[in-house]
């Protein structure tokens, strides 16, 4: 088993390359708080993802990455045609986690498949994050923090690079950028309408909806005290969010014949994490 671009000290994002930073501000330049084109958000898309594989540490075992692969286009088939190429990557780190990057780049924590405990809690996962995809809420989140200043912010950062370095608060607002702070911080009507979409696709993907309840729920008993799962940080989880998306889930026609479990195969993916990790301690 092997992985790729290891960074064991740190794991949040740095300054974004030139060509991220200068694709911003490109984007930035066409148009005050006009919506991002698909193209655009193409573009975007693959800028921003580049800096992220830089800085994570991407998991290359193929039972792991196709397993991940595996559910996340089963999903996106069921939900029909789209505009953007997904793609899959499954990130070493032991927090749980799962984020979405512009135009269908979407990251799945190694914490975040050892927490699970069925492929139906994945898939929720997984449902959900292709859901502020398909539903272009990155796309809106650039085109609503345009409106509070993301242009000045970057302006800022520029500036330093220009002048021929980058202070701490700089550094501090390009890595926000590139780790997605501003792009995947969602409304609450965003995470809802997320959930919508993968109670609604996940049946078609032949997967239970009802993990992404199930899920949240596992998520709200690790927080204890001042800690909060990461996962619940990016995505706020009330006891009415749990309790309407189960509302949802009951209205189902019929959850007959649609996986909860899919045998031994998520166990066998664990257990090549845990694998994985031990040897890279």
């Amino acid at each position: 088993m092997k992985t790729i671009r290891r960074n064991p000290t740190n794991n949040t994002f740095k300054v974004p390359s030139w060509t991220g930073l200068f694709l911003l501000l490109g984007l930035l330049g066409t148009g005050a708080c006009a919506p991002l084109t698909v193209n655009e958000e193409k573009q975007m898309g693959r800028g921003v993802a580049q800096d992220v594989m830089e800085e994570m540490t991407l998991v290359e075992d193929p039972l792991v990455v196709a397993y991940v692969r595996d559910i996340g286009f089963k999903i996106v088939k069921a939900a029909g045609p789209q505009p953007f190429d997904y793609k899959f990557y499954v990130v070493e780190n032991d927090v749980i986690n799962a984020f979405a990057l512009p135009a269908g780049w979407i990251f799945v924590h190694t914490e975040t498949i050892l927490k699970a405990r069925n492929v139906s809690e994945l898939s929720g996962v997984i449902g959900h994050e292709v859901g502020h995809v398909a539903l272009r809420h990155i796309a809106n989140n650039y085109r609503r923090q345009q409106s509070v200043g993301i242009a000045h912010q970057v302006g800022v950062l520029a500036a330093e690079v220009l002048v021929g370095g980058i202070g701490a608060d700089a550094a501090d607002i390009g890595g926000g950028l590139a780790g997605t702070a501003y792009l995947n911080t969602f409304s609450r009507e965003a995470e809802e309408e997320a959930d919508i979409f993968a109670v609604l696709t996940l049946p078609k993907a032949g997967y239970d909806p009802e993990g992404l309840v199930t899920f949240f729920e596992v998520m709200q008993a690790e927080s204890s005290g001042s800690y909060t799962p990461e996962f619940l940080r990016s995505h706020p989880t009330s006891d009415e969010r749990i309790k309407t998306t189960q509302r949802l889930v009951n209205r189902l026609p019929s959850r007959s014949g649609l996986l909860k479990s899919d045998g031994d195969k998520l166990i066998q993916v664990q257990d090549r994490i845990r694998k994985l990790e031990k040897r890279n301690k």
